[in-house]
């Protein structure tokens, strides 16, 4: 009793957190500090997914991977050093990719506006388009993110893909998140690949995957094996590169590739609302805008705390006094 008070109180607390996170950002935070910012970082998403769509997918792993270790403060992006191992090191992190495209809009903008808008606003900016482009809600984002002063890879404790849905439920309350947004944040593998690594436990024969499906992964993972590579698959095996609800429909069917992809659709606690969201795509468009947007403004910086950083891979140099 005295644990769920204390969960209780936790909850409430975090939830006290992003009320005033989300007080202190606001939509078009650089409309007079530098109006082309957000122009700016478009056009350079808009460049790289007419050649890459899987940048859509990527970001939105970059986005979540920042915000659930220190919050939105852009730790991701900080290089090791030979004395510190960064959050881009840890292992739940080594597959994350397109830091390139970020250097790129940040040099663009450090030429236009130096030293104004921060990398972790890079990341949910960049984020938020490369969503619309793959045809997904185009959502509005406050800004005024400040970028953090430290990186660890200790530090990076994410919800892993063999989880069941109550333990992933459990990283989620604890950062103020509800059932219900982690089912919908999940809906992020309509698009986007998984290494065999990460799924090939759920292909064992006392697992629901859809026997088809498991015969065709095992295939290409053992294949992949041989050449010493560790192939992938899509998470969503019908709409592969379109931000739409057909994962849901697909976990439904017994076609999730992750674990805990599948389990969302038979778990007691999260089957409903699968169910829900397979059947309406405006639902999930809109619940995804709005999760999305929650999950940007976790545990922010704003203010004078932490700083605009001028290269995203390293902290500013340290001012020494005279």
């Amino acid at each position: 009793m005295e644990m769920k008070k204390n969960m209780k109180l936790v909850f409430l607390f975090l939830l006290c957190i992003i009320h005033l996170s989300t007080a202190q950002l606001r939509v078009g935070f650089y409309n007079r500090s530098c109006p082309k910012a957000e122009t700016i970082i478009r056009q350079v998403v808009e460049r790289r997914f007419r050649t890459d769509r899987s940048i859509t997918a990527a970001f939105l792993r970059m986005h979540f991977h920042d915000c659930f270790v220190r919050g939105c403060d852009a730790s991701i992006l900080i290089d090791s050093t030979r004395s510190t191992s960064s959050e881009k090191d840890a292992g739940p992190n080594l597959t994350v990719r397109g830091f390139d495209i970020i250097d790129e809009a940040k040099k663009i903008l450090e030429a236009t506006c130096p030293s104004t808008v921060s990398c972790a606003d890079v990341i949910t900016l960049a984020t938020r388009d490369a969503v619309a482009l793959a045809g997904g809600p185009a959502y509005s984002v406050p800004t005024g993110r400040r970028d953090g002063l430290a990186s660890d890879s200790s530090e990076v404790n994410l919800p892993g893909p063999t989880l069941a849905v109550s333990d992933a439920a459990g990283f989620f309350t604890a950062k103020g998140f509800t059932l219900k947004d982690m089912v919908v944040l999940l809906g992020a593998h309509t698009v986007g690949v998984a290494h065999c690594s990460f799924f090939e436990g759920n292909m064992l024969p006392d697992t629901t995957m859809d026997p088809k499906l498991a015969a065709k992964l095992s295939n290409t993972c053992r294949t992949g094996r041989r050449l010493n590579r560790d192939p992938t698959a899509f998470l969503d095996q019908r709409t592969s590169f379109v931000f739409d609800n057909q994962f849901y429909n697909q976990i439904k069917s017994k076609k999730g590739i992750m674990q805990i992809d599948q389990e969302l659709a038979f778990d007691r606690l999260s089957a409903t609302l699968v169910s829900r969201l397979a059947a309406n795509a405006t639902l999930f468009r809109q619940s995804f805008a709005n999760a999305i947007v929650k999950l940007g403004n976790l545990e922010v910086l704003f203010g004078t705390s932490g700083e605009i950083r001028r290269n995203c891979r390293v902290f500013n140099p340290r001012r020494t006094s005279p």
